[in-house]
């Protein structure tokens, strides 16, 4: 087999996998040393193939996006409860994106978070809390919306429903159990 075939093959290999191939593998299917693969996968990239190198081997970039559900959802809670309803958020597998405003004079006002682990709630309540800066939220009276992503649309149709329960959920119209996807679509990182 020809270099041009064997690159050619290994490229056709990874686009019918869905997990990592490690480089060990595809030196024993293709009868060449685990150099060679990573020589191989170099022209290949250079050329424009979009493979990623993961801990477990390679695999496409598009195959090892992994897809994410988004939602959004509006809220009203006091300054106080700010913590309880992230860590809600969190404890779910959830990713707070961001936090919006709608403003009586600025109109739609919007700050990235990007919050997904206990670490992160705390340190952002921290900054919070050194009283250099104040919640979005406090200039509506504690109205506001949350964008939400997940993995999976079954976690991100909980948050509505645990909102509700906690009382912070402001209208029914996001808590009817669907997630949505993004413009109508499954977004990829």
């Amino acid at each position: 087999m020809t270099t041009e075939v064997r690159r050619s093959r290994l490229l056709d290999t990874l686009k019918a996998v869905r997990e990592p191939v490690s480089g060990g593998q595809l030196s024993v299917r293709f009868g060449v040393s685990r150099q060679a693969i990573v020589q191989d996968i170099a022209v290949l990239r250079s050329g424009g193939a979009q493979i990623v190198a993961t801990s477990r081997g390679y695999l496409l970039a598009s195959r090892s996006a992994p897809t994410v559900y988004r939602t959004e959802v509006a809220v009203k809670h006091t300054a106080e409860e700010a913590s309880t309803e992230l860590l809600t958020l969190v404890d779910l597998g959830i990713t707070v994106v961001d936090v919006g405003v709608e403003h009586t004079v600025y109109g739609t006002l919007r700050g990235e978070l990007r919050i997904s682990s206990r670490v992160q709630v705390y340190a952002f309540l921290d900054r919070i809390a050194s009283g250099r800066s104040h919640l979005l939220a406090e200039l509506t009276d504690g109205r506001h919306t949350h964008t939400l992503e997940a993995p999976d649309a079954a976690l991100l149709n909980r948050a509505p429903e645990e909102l509700a329960r906690l009382g912070f959920l402001l209208n029914e119209a996001n808590a009817d159990g669907q997630a949505r996807r993004s413009a109508g679509e499954t977004l990829r990182r």
